[in-house]
């Protein structure tokens, strides 16, 4: 396996998205034309911009709830290469719906699933669908699995708002590892594996996730339901503690032997009107 040792450090470039700005612990984003200041616990520095900051349309407060600009929406759609995103501002949380630093690996994954045969993808922690539905435009038929209900009903309203209601994607409600085993079971095999754990979470049943307890584990039973002919594998991780040198180990010895490529580096956003990045995550990536 080809590893190289210099790391990534892959922005988003995507038309619906942009950070305008971030510092002193929060940052300033644009969600198609929707701005929005929520808190980013990576933003140490000082602002850039501090005049863009007032016009926010809607701001994320300490105490959970979002104060909204007169007449602003509390949803709208975004688009990415054809799939429609149901963006959403809820009280008591901070996500929208989107993890627009994940957009370098939607399109490296595109560029890799066409033109094969229908090629099968698992994506494990798939939230709202963005990369299912991403995958499937590429000719994939997709397995999403996420243990959240109101993530899958989001994923199906991205799927209808998209004209992709024929599109070859199965959405299954269920913790990852339990349906991983079973598709072991059942000798299912995959081209292609997402995988994006959380810290800390818990199935439909209860199940506790620790990913420091579970994600050796976890990989382990990936490689098991890899095809014969594997395209890709992508391992994202948010983990303060962790380092991309731990992501690069992992998936090392999860897939000895097989050859290929493997990358691994930081998603970051890019400052719109400076050189400045805002790490976000971890990852790595293998190719065939």
């Amino acid at each position: 396996m080809n590893s190289s040792a210099s790391p990534l450090i892959l922005s988003a470039a995507w038309r619906d998205y942009e950070l305008l700005d971030s510092g002193d612990g929060r940052k300033l984003e644009r969600f198609g034309r929707t701005t929005i200041i929520r808190g980013e616990t990576k933003a140490w520095w000082k602002p850039d911009a501090p005049s863009l900051w007032s016009g926010a349309d809607a701001v994320l407060r300490d105490d959970g709830r979002w104060e909204l600009r007169k007449g602003a929406a509390r949803s709208w759609t975004m688009d990415f290469a054809g799939v429609k995103i149901q963006a959403r501002i809820s009280d008591g949380s901070k996500h929208l719906g989107v993890f627009p630093e994940q957009e370098p690996h939607w399109s490296w994954m595109m560029e890799r699933l066409k033109g094969q045969d229908k090629p099968r993808l698992l994506n494990l922690f798939g939230y709202t669908g963005v990369a299912s539905l991403a995958a499937a435009r590429a000719g994939a038929q997709v397995t999403h699995v996420d243990a959240s209900k109101p993530s899958i009903a989001w994923g199906r309203d991205n799927q209808a708002a998209s004209g992709m209601g024929e599109a070859p994607i199965r959405w299954v409600l269920e913790d990852a590892l339990k349906y991983v085993g079973r598709e072991i079971k059942r000798g299912s095999r995959y081209e292609a594996i997402l995988l994006d754990p959380p810290s800390f979470g818990r199935g439909p049943k209860g199940e506790v996730w620790k990913v420091e307890e579970q994600v050796v584990e976890l990989l382990g039973e990936c490689r098991k339901l890899l095809s014969d002919k594997p395209l890709l594998i992508i391992l994202t991780m948010y983990n303060l503690e962790a380092s991309s040198l731990m992501l690069a180990n992992l998936l090392s010895d999860t897939l000895s032997g097989l050859g290929g490529e493997l990358r691994t580096g930081e998603l970051a956003l890019k400052h719109s009107r400076s050189e400045k990045l805002l790490p976000l995550s971890l990852f790595a990536r293998w190719s065939a």
